[in-house]
């Protein structure tokens, strides 16, 4: 997307508030629960299989199992990312126990009722080394510097420019090829709403929009390679660890209703809405 000019997007399809949360509070308990269950001797196929249970009792729709961008190698053919460790995103789920000390990201989108939520977190397996807990607190931290920004006539180069300058202000490179998206019908809309930007630039936002927050922090390196053996999990260039996080909002005349906040989210920001 090249940043600079202003505009709105004039043919959204836009949800009521009552339709939206459905899918968002689905989310969220799905990522709380396995946050919750997931541990030590737990295969990332057990993770996919429980969260593939929990959408079915639900009668949701995953947005993954078929889904086949062009950075992928074939069709997920998964309900959830699992990424571990030095895997920062689109993590797919294979034959591997969960050891101590592990970091996990659980990255999980569903369509519930026609609508999609979409959403992220890391946590720390076992026993937490420091410097991953403070990845987390960091990760969080600079996803919720771009959640203050997002408002009807705000656009995705204020978020952008809010994400960039509160990751270099904690010590942090930025990769710009993947960030957060509007999601509404589907999975990934428009706009795509960038990891860095400047202010005023791009789409500007509507009131009643959905649209997700997405960084993705890794302490030495902004650069990313895919996991020859998926084809899909995108790896830190120099194999340190990554986190994640992501909420999905609906953009208001003010703050911004995070469909996706967690009851156990430790943020003391995560009620917004």
């Amino acid at each position: 997307m090249i940043l600079g000019r202003r505009r709105r997007e004039s043919t959204l399809d836009l949800p009521t508030l009552e339709q939206a949360r459905p899918a968002g509070e689905f989310v969220a308990s799905v990522l709380s629960h396995l946050r919750e269950v997931v541990d030590v001797g737990w295969n990332l196929l057990d993770v996919d299989a429980e969260a593939h249970r929990l959408i079915r009792e639900a009668g949701a729709t995953s947005c993954y199992i078929d889904y086949h961008p062009a950075f992928g190698a074939s069709p997920f053919g998964h309900v959830i990312c699992t990424s571990v460790n030095s895997g920062v995103l689109h993590g797919r789920p294979y034959d591997r126990v969960l050891a101590d000390g592990d970091l996990l990201s659980l990255d999980f989108a569903v369509a519930v009722e026609g609508w999609v939520a979409d959403s992220c977190l890391t946590v720390a397996v076992g026993t937490p080394r420091s410097e991953d807990l403070q990845l987390i607190r960091d990760t969080e931290q600079v996803m919720w510097a771009g959640i203050d920004q997002v408002r009807a006539g705000a656009t995705v180069g204020d978020i952008g420019h809010a994400v960039m300058t509160e990751a270099h202000s904690l010590g942090y490179s930025i990769n710009d090829r993947f960030g957060g998206h509007g999601v509404g019908r589907t999975m990934h809309e428009a706009p795509f709403v960038p990891n860095h930007g400047t202010p005023g630039g791009g789409a500007e936002l509507v009131a009643g929009q959905l649209i997700t927050v997405e960084p993705f922090l890794v302490p030495t390196t902004s650069e990313l390679v895919v996991d020859e053996h998926d084809g899909w999990t995108q790896l830190s260039a120099d194999g340190s660890r990554g986190a994640h996080a992501e909420h999905t909002l609906q953009v208001t005349e003010g703050a911004p209703i995070v469909l996706t906040a967690r009851s156990d989210d430790p943020s003391p920001r995560s009620s917004l809405g």
